[in-house]
């Protein structure tokens, strides 16, 4: 069963960029698709960006498109999230996921089980 640790998160202006990281400490990338997901207090976890299984799909959430950026190292098992631009509504925990065998849009509109989750990174924009 594949492990995902988080790194990343943090404090932040409106305005600024921030990238968030995720590793596969246990097994690896390969054939799961993989993706990040957002969730704010009292609000469901929202899908921000996901990658399909042989990188070949991407989709992104519509509040996020043409601000952030999904990318995969496969050499370093990692996956990353390029935020720029962000805003108060950016502010929320992200948590990397993973699922096997999937493209980028069952990722997005899949459901949330089935999906292999890091612990989450919290970050926080002010104005």
């Amino acid at each position: 069963q594949i492990l995902l640790e988080q790194s990343g998160g943090g404090f932040v202006q409106a305005g600024d960029s921030l990238r968030l990281s995720c590793v596969a400490s246990r097994g690896t990338l390969y054939g799961y698709a993989t993706g990040w997901f957002r969730q704010a207090p009292g609000k469901e976890r929202e899908f921000v960006a996901a990658m399909g299984w042989n990188e070949s799909s991407i989709a992104y959430g519509d509040s996020v498109k043409g601000r952030f950026t999904i990318a995969r190292d496969s050499a370093k098992n990692t996956l990353y999230l390029q935020m720029t631009s962000l805003q108060l509504e950016d502010a929320a925990r992200y948590y990397c996921a993973a699922r096997r065998w999937a493209d980028a849009q069952r990722m997005m509109v899949g459901g949330l089980n089935g999906n292999y989750w890091g612990p989450g990174t919290q970050v926080t924009v002010s104005s």
